[in-house]
């Protein structure tokens, strides 16, 4: 600028001094520089001249991979960041040999999920793939050896996985594990209307609220989730209409304890689901997640009524863990044997026909064979239809990791599998003859049939007609396993389509019009100028 110079050039040929040396002398100077030969570069040095200097690769082109461990709330978080990815440009894809980066969503509840997370990571720099890391296992541990020099996304920082996926893909490694605040008070996560990919079209998961309450002596989530944060009312009531419009038949609401929701913000989960069940059309289903025992208890009235309503299944996740007082004492799990019972005789008696699903922990630190008979008679008792039986793992960190451990041979989980209640339970076999409205939303396993689900969301098998995907239909039920029923649609049955909307295609982006597409790529231009700045 003008005002910081003595004065102003008005020819580039002012700058040259009279000291300066003239054009045919620079050419006589230039006969004394002598050329120096360069070592011939080994072949390890070509390879890495070979690669391109990070600001000439461009972000948006890769192929990523997705691979996601543990609850529906973690694969919730999946599906936006894979939605994120693929609305920024990239291609998502199921062929992880294929893949330029390997994006890996983990959980950390028990040992096995973890040992699989390590092995990915350990193949993923074998077969020299980028990787970035998300869940509940970096959250929590970030400064693990095997994490070193990785890049990860915090599970409350996945509106900001494409940041992490380009600087990462550039050579760098970024880590983002803060929480999301509002004037100081953490708020649920991410926003919920961001692009999402749902790994089934017709199913919509969403998280009410992350965290929780309870500080069970066991727990490595409560590590990576923390305290109970909750996503307000319209916020979640605005998730589930747009989900519909774009031809969503169900919905899952989850978190780590759906029962707590809105005990942060002056609500409750009586009040939501009421909501809720106001934007559920006909011919969709509303089904919620897990509730501990201590949060439901002062809402069976409520619960009862939300659970007898035609449009909301009648089925209920609580997990008990033990049946023993003083073993869920030193697990911190803040309710009695006493309250579960309670709240399940409670909805058996006003839900007729209700799903108990719950979970037994076996082998718990101080566990005895007395305490064990104890669970083994309330699963007589109850015969849940839907049992989640797990052997006890020690996380590290944990209280529960640093109390006297009971001897692995010593723990008889197989047992409860081989209770006469459970070995012969065939809780459908009553159901044969009868006239079942299902909704019909997956594929099963083997391909042979469709999977529909009757309003206790118990399994039926139907034929693969393409017309009876994500539509309710009548069918008479002419076979009964011990998991499933199968159903023939009836001739004179009236079809349910719960939108008018075509379902999005596999792999398609949710939430993504054209406006808002450009309101995405304008954010994350302006987020990845701010980093790279």
């Amino acid at each position: 600028m003008p005002a910081a110079c003595e004065s102003v050039l008005e020819d580039i040929e002012d700058i040259v001094s009279a000291q300066d040396l003239k054009p045919h002398e620079r050419r006589s100077v230039r006969r004394n520089v002598f050329p120096k030969v360069r070592k011939r570069s080994s072949h390890k040095d070509i390879q890495a001249d070979d690669d391109p200097p990070s600001d000439s690769i461009i972000p948006g082109a890769q192929k990523i991979w997705i691979r996601t461990w543990g609850c529906s709330h973690n694969n919730s978080d999946g599906e936006y960041m894979a939605g994120q990815l693929a609305a920024y440009g990239y291609k998502i894809t199921e062929n992880s040999a294929e893949a330029d980066l390997w994006l890996l969503n983990s959980c950390t509840v028990k040992n096995p999920a973890e040992d699989h997370f390590r092995n990915s990571i350990k193949k993923a720099q074998e077969g020299n793939k980028k990787v970035v890391l998300a869940g509940c296992v970096p959250q929590a541990q970030p400064r693990q050896d095997y994490l070193k020099g990785l890049s990860i996304i915090g599970v409350q920082q996945i509106d900001r996985v494409v940041e992490v996926v380009e600087e990462t893909i550039k050579g760098h490694s970024v880590r983002l594990l803060g929480q999301k605040k509002d004037n100081g008070k953490r708020l649920g996560g991410a926003r919920l209307d961001l692009p999402k990919i749902r790994k089934n079209p017709l199913i919509e998961i969403i998280s009410i609220n992350t965290g929780c309450l309870n500080a069970c002596t066991y727990c490595k989530t409560k590590h990576a989730r923390g305290d109970l944060a909750s996503y307000p009312i319209e916020e979640l009531v605005d998730r589930a209409k747009q989900s519909f419009q774009e031809g969503v038949c169900e919905i899952w609401l989850t978190s780590e304890d759906t029962g707590a929701y809105g005990r942060d913000i002056g609500t409750d989960l009586p009040t939501l689901l009421w909501k809720l069940v106001e934007a559920v059309p006909e011919g969709a289903m509303l089904r919620l997640g897990m509730t501990n025992p201590p949060y439901i208890l002062e809402h069976l009235e409520e619960m009862a009524k939300i659970l007898n309503h035609p449009r909301v299944y009648a089925f209920l996740h609580i997990p008990v863990q033990s049946a023993s007082d003083s073993v869920l004492m030193d697990m911190k799990r803040e309710y009695c044997v006493a309250d579960f019972k309670q709240v399940v005789d409670f909805l058996k008696e006003k839900v007729p026909g209700i799903t108990i699903a719950t979970d037994i922990i076996c082998g718990f630190p101080g566990e005895t064979d007395e305490d064990f008979q104890e669970t083994m008679k309330l699963v007589e008792q109850y015969r849940f239809p839907s049992l989640f039986i797990n052997q006890f793992y020690p996380r590290p960190g944990t209280p529960a990791a640093k109390m006297h451990q009971v001897p692995a041979a010593v723990v008889r989980y197989t047992d409860l599998w081989v209770l006469p209640s459970q070995a012969s339970l065939s809780p459908f076999i009553f159901q044969v003859g009868e006239r079942q409205r299902v909704l019909v939303t997956e594929e099963s396993f083997d391909s042979n049939y469709y999977v529909a689900h009757n309003r206790f969301y118990e399994q039926v098998l139907v034929p693969k007609d393409p017309l009876l995907m994500g539509k309710m239909v009548e069918v008479n039920i002419y076979e009964a396993g011990k998991h499933f029923m199968k159903g023939q649609p009836e001739s004179d049955a009236r079809v349910y389509t719960a939108s008018i909307t075509r379902p999005l295609a596999k792999g398609e982006v949710s939430g993504l019009t054209e406006v808002s597409k450009r309101h995405f790529l304008l954010y994350y231009t302006s987020k990845t100028a701010t980093v790279q700045a």
